[in-house]
């Protein structure tokens, strides 16, 4: 399935979904991030998906990140709230999702990093090399918001 997304733009289709998701921002020792290329349209993001029934939201963050990394995440915080009416998210099977996730800060405790169907690539990036990268602008301002390491969380 592949997927658009609209970022304040005017000609976006008209959202029919909210579906609470989360992304983890997991560091290793040297400070660098965990980051995935996405299958579905080959930017680079936190690892991350939409919250399943039965599941408390943090461990979504954690199965999401085993899912498309290989690896075993402990969450350790949250760091923002991401509910912007204007990030809509446009899926090849007709829905049309409101942003609404929520970005915890989290540690590796385990695994061995693989690739996965939602995952092209995973690599521990450093600050200064994601520049050159293509990150949506939703998912860049979550990536600051975890390398700055604000004291309250993020609400927007």
């Amino acid at each position: 399935m592949s997927r658009i997304d609209h970022i304040n733009n005017p000609d976006a289709p008209e959202p029919n979904s909210v579906v609470p998701s989360t992304v983890a921002f997991v560091t290793d020792d040297e400070g660098r991030v965990l980051l995935i290329q996405r299958s579905d349209n080959g930017d680079w993001a936190l690892p991350g998906g939409g919250h399943d029934l039965g599941e408390r939201i943090a461990d979504t963050a954690v199965r999401e990140t085993k899912e498309e990394t290989g690896l075993d995440i402990e969450v350790t915080g949250v760091i923002g709230l991401y509910t912007d009416p204007g990030h809509l998210i446009e899926y090849s099977d007709g829905e049309v999702r409101q942003q609404f996730s929520i970005s915890f800060r989290a540690k590796p405790v385990g695994g061995t990093l693989a690739t996965s169907a939602e995952s092209i690539q995973v690599a521990w990036l450093g600050a200064d090399e994601l520049d050159a990268l293509p990150i949506n602008p939703s998912m860049r301002l979550r990536i600051e918001h975890g390398f700055a390491k604000d004291a309250e969380p993020y609400i927007g």
